[in-house]
């Protein structure tokens, strides 16, 4: 171990996951208040010395997006005032991240903006998980440590009796996706299949074809997020018509906005794997949906980066630390 203590702050966005990574780690959450003024104002108070530790503040920036992006900000610019020795981020599910690009003219690009406010408010290294588009870690200046879910996920179903025999392909739902769904084909030892589509515009996905053969084949739809559900929801249609036996998804980030519960259910697939980077209401923890926890992965990423040990072991190979299914999510 370094000379440093490090400790764990948790902020609102995924309170039950920061007290799983707590618990793998062995560390307990450190003692913080957050608070609102009437008028929304954010205010936080940490209760205890944090001077010359090594700090790691989980928040994930989902829904209220901004409210979360906000207190992450300002914990930062506490923890750096406290005269905190390292500040590092634990950033489960990174929100702006579809905004890596002008696809438009006259449009921002969000995610670099995010990337340099959490920066500038003092934090010294960033770790994420799944980012939309991997090139985000050039907009920092700092390090960015980048975890994968498809190593998780693929022991989920390589351990799974009713997937552990059957005739599996992994499929894209778009081209931008093929980098993952190759990586979890090389895990499971299958084929792949991409879903050839154009997008008329945002969150409305037109499928068009499938490149590869899914016939006969138990398919493993696998993306970074599921928001309204409507790129995989189609895709799983397309796939049953083109002679599937049977299909089912999985992604790390479950954002479920809008109508995506109600598409899920009355979807074609079989079922639904995600992880608990975004704290998932239990209105939308439905019979469908399968949750793994990636705290025991964070857990030893934070291990790793306290004791300045090297942290692609963790995702160069099937992930062999612990998998929970729907434990206490």
């Amino acid at each position: 171990m370094t000379a440093h203590n490090f400790k764990i702050f948790s902020l609102n966005s995924n309170k039950g996951l920061a007290q799983r990574i707590a618990d793998c780690t062995g560390v307990p959450l450190g003692k913080i208040k957050v608070s609102h003024f009437s008028d929304g104002e954010i205010s936080i108070s940490i209760e205890e010395s944090i001077r010359g530790d090594n700090i790691f503040i989980i928040q994930s920036t989902s829904e209220p997006v901004n409210d979360n992006l906000m207190e992450l900000l300002i914990m930062i610019d506490a923890c750096r005032r406290a005269s905190a020795n390292q500040i590092n981020v634990v950033i489960p599910y990174f929100g702006y991240a579809r905004q890596d690009r002008k696809a438009q003219p006259r449009e921002p690009i969000s995610a670099k903006l995010v990337s340099r406010m959490i920066e500038s408010a003092g934090a010294t290294r960033v770790l994420t998980l799944d980012l939309h588009a991997s090139q985000i870690q050039g907009f920092f200046e700092i390090p960015v440590d980048h975890l994968l879910g498809s190593p998780l996920l693929a022991r989920y179903y390589d351990e799974n009796p009713d997937y552990r025999d059957a005739d599996i392909v992994v499929v894209s739902p778009d081209h931008g996706g093929v980098g993952r769904a190759r990586k979890m084909a090389e895990f499971l030892h299958a084929p792949i299949a991409i879903i050839d589509k154009r997008r008329p515009k945002a969150n409305v996905a037109e499928v068009m074809n499938i490149i590869g053969d899914v016939k006969d084949k138990h398919a493993i739809l696998i993306d970074d997020m599921i928001d309204t559900a409507g790129t995989i929801c189609a895709a799983a249609d397309m796939i049953v018509k083109n002679g599937a036996k049977s299909v089912s998804a999985c992604c790390t980030h479950a954002v479920l906005s809008g109508p995506a519960i109600e598409r899920l259910e009355n979807s074609k697939l079989r079922e639904i794997v995600v992880t608990d980077s975004i704290a998932l209401p239990e209105e939308k923890n439905i019979e469908k949906i399968k949750v793994l926890s990636v705290a025991r992965l964070i857990s030893d990423a934070i291990l790793r980066i306290q004791e300045n040990r090297s942290v692609s072991p963790l995702f160069r190979e099937k992930y062999e630390g612990q998998v929970e299914l729907n434990a206490d999510l």
